[in-house]
């Protein structure tokens, strides 16, 4: 078995290959003497590689592949969001009863759409015989581990470091060799493509507002450094302060002004699942944090809910409880302005300046101070949403997050476990401070629910409420509530020696229940 899929996936691979190249013969002659047309085709060939990655690390067509790939995972479980939808007879994703063929997608969009096409940009470039088609390839691997860190978090063990060899394309790497691997990847990209600073080859093919700017790009895969550099602090801190110092001492900066965004050509699909479909509303969470916290930014993330009994409020729905039809909860509060347009957000500068708070509280070199950067990670997210007041919100040291009441069920009612305040207390203990840090995180990173997924199942916060209806058969605790997904059954069916071998880098069996190796269980500091 373990051979016919190696066959068989180096096939699709070839055909590939040969289908997005259409003048293979040119690109691989006389490499010595490259003339300008033969340099414009393969620059072409390399380019329009890169429009399935960069449409597939959040897919964003058809509507109802990002709901499967993001939407019904993360965004669910970060606490962002919830279906009022009982799908499947309630028995779902949301009551922990995982559906294989939903949970699939974030694994088929990566094998799909990403890696075959950064390893056709590395052949083409190979082929092509201009050294400097190297930067194409610097180029693709930071989308590479942009899109594949999202995959790793969610299932583990990964096909990374040997997707490129025909003989070993179907074995796995553990989550840690993975991740050295992405920060050497990112490494040989901000420093390799500091000779490039002002080409102009990439423009033609970059869908980000970056237009082809070499500068921004090495300055976001810096950042991207820096957040993998966080997620691993826990479980190899030498690993992580080495990898963030690097990040924070890189000339190629951080993104601590600008956003990396997509320019898709479609309407972000939340606005079909929200809005068209009615198959996702406001978090419980999210009505806890916000409304407690009396924070502006709820009237861009979501709209009034539309039942005449709330009054015009901002109501949640609690994941994981008894829902009997689409219409108890389908008028509560739907997603809001955050999502028109035809762009998707990748990363904001917001982040940037919350990571290097928790590198200052983690005392890595070039962080700064921690309750500056808080305050400029919050600001940052106001200036970005167009929310007014921020002076008086960072000053705010009496609000806490609301208990959530359910308007319909009471049994679903549940306090929230802290009092966590906005106004910063860099008196307060490492773990308060960091609670602090981590809760304007999550509200700032709305609506990528898969990174917030990732930051509360790492450090515990926000607080996320557990599910009242748990349908995993014991294999998912309610209290620890879900930690990743289990590796997609196709894979199980065409490539399961090598599933087998990846569910041994596991800290325990292949269920929802297992932590990943970034996901400790233990204190924060």
């Amino acid at each position: 078995m373990k051979n016919i899929y190696k066959y068989l996936l180096a096939s699709v691979i070839i055909i590939n290959f040969t289908s997005c190249t259409s003048d293979f013969e040119k690109i691989n002659t006389d490499p010595h003497g490259i003339s300008e047309e033969s340099l414009t085709q393969m620059n072409n060939n390399v380019g329009n590689e890169f429009g399935p990655m960069f449409l597939n690390v959040f897919n964003v067509t058809p509507a109802w592949n990002f709901q499967l790939q993001q939407n019904l995972i993360g965004d669910v479980y970060s606490g962002y969001m919830t279906p009022p939808t009982p799908f499947a007879g309630n028995v779902n994703n949301m009551t922990y009863a995982l559906v294989d063929g939903w949970n699939g997608f974030p694994w088929s969009d990566a094998y799909g759409s990403i890696m075959p096409q950064a390893l056709n940009v590395k052949n083409a470039v190979a082929l092509g015989g201009d050294p400097d088609g190297i930067k194409f390839v610097y180029l693709a691997n930071i989308i590479k581990v942009t899109a594949m860190h999202r995959v790793s978090d969610i299932y583990g063990p990964i096909r990374y470091t040997k997707f490129d060899d025909f003989a070993t394309t179907g074995e796995y790497d553990s989550q840690e060799v993975a991740y050295n691997a992405f920060f050497n990847d990112l490494t040989e990209a901000i420093d390799g493509l500091k000779a490039y600073e002002g080409d102009v080859q990439f423009i033609p093919f970059d869908m980000s507002d970056f237009e082809g700017d070499i500068a921004s790009w090495r300055q976001f895969a810096n950042s991207i450094r820096l957040r993998l550099a966080i997620r691993v602090s826990k479980v190899n801190p030498a690993l992580a302060k080495t990898q963030g110092e690097l990040a924070l001492a890189s000339d190629a900066g951080l993104m601590e002004s600008n956003n990396m965004v997509i320019n898709t050509g479609f309407p972000h699909p939340l606005t079909v699942i929200s809005g068209s479909w009615g198959d996702i509303r406001m978090g419980a969470e999210m009505e806890s944090i916000l409304t407690g916290y009396n924070d502006g930014r709820i009237e861009t993330y979501f709209t009034p809910s539309e039942d005449e009994s709330l009054a015009g409020d901002y109501k949640g729905i609690r994941m994981g409880i008894d829902i009997d039809a689409k219409g108890q909860y389908g008028d509560h509060a739907a997603i809001g302005g955050v999502i028109d347009g035809e762009t998707m957000t990748w990363m904001t500068a917001a982040e940037v300046h919350f990571l290097k708070a928790e590198a200052a509280l983690r005392g890595w070199a070039g962080a700064g101070d921690a309750k500056a950067n808080y305050e400029a990670g919050v600001t940052a997210s106001f200036a970005q949403h167009g929310v007014s007041g921020i002076a008086d919100y960072l000053a705010d040291n009496t609000s806490t997050p609301a208990d959530f009441v359910d308007a319909l069920n009471a049994t679903n009612d549940i306090a929230y476990a802290s009092d966590v305040k906005i106004a910063y207390n860099d008196a307060g203990t490492l773990e308060e401070q960091l609670e602090q840090i981590i809760t304007q995180k999550w509200i700032a990173m709305f609506p990528d629910g898969q990174e917030a997924w990732s930051e509360f199942r790492r450090t515990g916060y926000p607080r996320i409420f557990p599910v009242v209806v748990n349908n995993s058969g014991g294999t998912i605790d309610t209290n620890t509530q879900i930690r990743r997904i289990n590796f997609v059954q196709n894979e199980k069916n065409t490539n399961g020696e090598n599933v087998e071998e990846a569910i041994g880098f596991l800290n325990g069996p292949d269920t929802g229940g297992t932590r990943l190796w970034w996901d400790t269980g233990a204190s924060n500091f």
